[in-house]
């Protein structure tokens, strides 16, 4: 019999919620020890999947189906592809990787787990459900941990940050619901099936596809996020403490452009053409915006925050040039950039924990003090900014080189928001690391063996993405070659 893999990659997070909720509260070492069980096993669970994932097959693989809620149609459907199962991977890691960080949350320890573990089963189940009312659920699950935890652990404007997020979201999702509602009515049976959908969305009139999608899409492009729906970020990513802003910006942001992947593109293949044009443009923006934006940052995780908007416009930039490359870039800036991001935000977190600022004016020289940070801040801020040899720059070249194919000035005006991207973050190590010491960090502290260990995982990840692509590549290859095939995309 074989053993439902994908199910135990969702419940075990939920499992270990469920154990912290009936933990008394005054017992902090058994639930960091429930918390640390389930996300490492989550983590062993995640890998298991990857090793035993057919590259080659491009077709749904570790399939779970049965009927739910019969009356209407509606299935637990479980399922991976190459789409997804480095996502899956890459969450496992951040929830893991996160949830050590976590340990150092020394208020309200049960409340915090649980809604950590809750966050943790919401994202892998949105990476694996097949099933739209499913997805749904999972994408809703989302909102309520990540506004808890950013609205009572985060900063001191924690609930001004956090209602502006579920504000955002909310009336993203109520969109999203309109799409997932209508695409059931005019579907025929009707159904919720997300791979019979792929069959006979492209039936509907073009007019009622560029409605969906658009429904889709503003739901979607809260959570990429893409301009002008990314203001809720950066006071998010601010105030949110360090473990909640890894997984924001490593998984949360991957949830929308996933979304793309899985429904808006393979279902309204007609209306993903007639919009290819204005989403091009759209991360286009967001690469100069987002860049130029960071520049203007003197708050350490604000300019990594901007940065995520940037580094997303590949994402959209890729997507909607409609190729193989441009495809192939896309998803692996996804993954990309959850590694890079993610590191970028503990090492935000690690200098703030020793000096009590995130104000980049207020650091200089602390390179002579922390040599061991130096060097890791200026690994991740390299492979950020696109430096051949590390992860950062393949994907952001396959992405180009598909956009050029289709949208030449675009692809150029996208090219000088590289240099810009290059400059802030060069700017931002010079004025950290370089210069005469402020006198205040004489006795600042580097990075400790258990900082090193936690951040080593990404580290590793960083540099053999960037020498040897194809670790990742070969695993979404296949599946990216058929959805470009059944969309009348480009082999380029």
């Amino acid at each position: 019999m074989r053993i439902p893999i994908l199910t135990a990659i969702i419940f075990t997070p939920f499992l270990g919620a469920v154990l912290v909720l009936f933990t008394p509260k005054a017992k902090i070492k058994l639930i960091k020890i429930i918390a640390f069980l389930s996300t490492i096993i989550t983590l062993l669970l995640s890998i298991w999947l990857l090793v035993k994932f057919n590259f080659l097959n491009p077709a749904i693989q570790f399939e779970e189906n049965f009927s739910w809620i019969a009356p209407f149609n509606i299935q637990y459907h479980l399922g991976v592809d190459g789409i997804s199962a480095a996502l899956v991977f890459l969450s496992g890691l951040l929830i893991f990787l996160a949830g050590i960080v976590s340990f150092k949350i020394n208020i309200r320890e049960k409340e915090y787990f649980f809604f950590y573990l809750l966050l943790a089963a919401g994202t892998l189940g949105i990476f694996l459900t097949l099933d739209l009312f499913l997805f749904y659920i999972f994408w809703e699950l989302v909102l309520i941990p990540m506004f808890f935890l950013i609205g009572v652990w985060g900063g001191a404007k924690r609930a001004k940050a956090a209602t502006k997020f579920i504000i955002y979201t909310i009336a993203g999702s109520i969109f999203m619901l309109l799409g997932i509602v209508t695409l059931y009515f005019t579907s025929n049976p009707h159904t919720f099936n997300i791979l019979e959908l792929v069959k006979s969305g492209p039936t509907l009139p073009l007019g009622l596809q560029l409605i969906i999608f658009i429904c889709f899409y503003l739901g979607f492009a809260v959570k990429v996020p893409i301009f002008p729906f990314h203001a809720w970020l950066p006071d998010a990513h601010v105030e949110a403490p360090t473990p909640i802003s890894m997984l924001l910006a490593g998984i949360l942001l991957k949830m929308g452009a996933y979304g793309f992947f899985r429904i808006s593109f393979p279902v309204l293949k007609d209306a993903a053409y007639y919009f290819a044009l204005p989403l091009a443009i759209l991360g286009a923006i967001n690469i100069v915006y987002g860049a130029f934006a960071a520049m203007a940052q003197p708050d350490f995780k604000k300019m990594i925050a901007y940065s995520s908007i940037s580094h997303m416009g590949f994402v959209v930039l890729g997507l909607s040039s409609m190729t193989l490359s441009g495809f192939n870039g896309a998803l692996l800036e996804m993954f990309n950039h959850g590694v890079i991001t993610a590191g970028m935000f503990l090492l935000a977190g690690m200098l703030y924990e020793r000096a009590h600022t995130r104000d980049l004016n207020n650091f200089s020289g602390v390179g002579s003090r922390m040599p061991v940070y130096a060097g890791v801040l200026t690994l991740f801020s390299l492979a950020s900014l696109g430096l051949p040899g590390l992860s950062g720059f393949v994907s952001e070249f396959l992405s180009l080189l598909g956009a050029f194919s289709a949208f030449k000035l675009l692809t150029v005006i996208s090219i000088l928001g590289l240099l810009i991207i290059a400059a802030y973050f060069l700017f931002m190590l010079q004025r950290v690391l370089l210069g005469p010491l402020n006198e205040k960090w004489v006795d600042i502290r580097d990075l400790n063996k258990r900082e090193l260990l936690i951040i080593l995982p990404l580290m590793a990840l960083v540099i053999v993405i960037g020498v040897y692509p194809p670790v990742i590549l070969k695993y979404q290859a296949a599946a990216v070659n058929a959805l470009i095939i059944s969309i009348g995309g480009r082999l380029f």
